[in-house]
């Protein structure tokens, strides 16, 4: 899934540290990060991140419930 136009870069990590499943980004160049992993969330935002806002990513859940929870945060930036 496209994820777009974050501004709460906390709240989109906390979202992601409260998924039960493997959660990835997949990066420019095809590979995928597992965005469960602090070291992988500080290295990806470090290079995607500028002017504290995260225009698009890609990332892939694997269980419906983490889906539902990114799409919620999506749509109104809350759990």
């Amino acid at each position: 899934m496209k994820v777009q136009n974050i501004t709460d870069i906390d709240g989109f990590f906390k979202v992601i540290d409260s998924c039960k499943g493997k959660v990835e980004l997949v990066t420019g160049e095809g590979d995928r990060l597992n965005l469960k992993s602090k070291l992988s969330q500080y290295v990806s935002m470090a290079n995607i991140f500028s002017n504290g806002e995260i225009p698009e990513l890609e990332v892939i859940a694997y269980e419906k419930e983490d889906i539902d929870r990114l799409i919620q945060f999506m749509m109104e930036g809350a759990e």
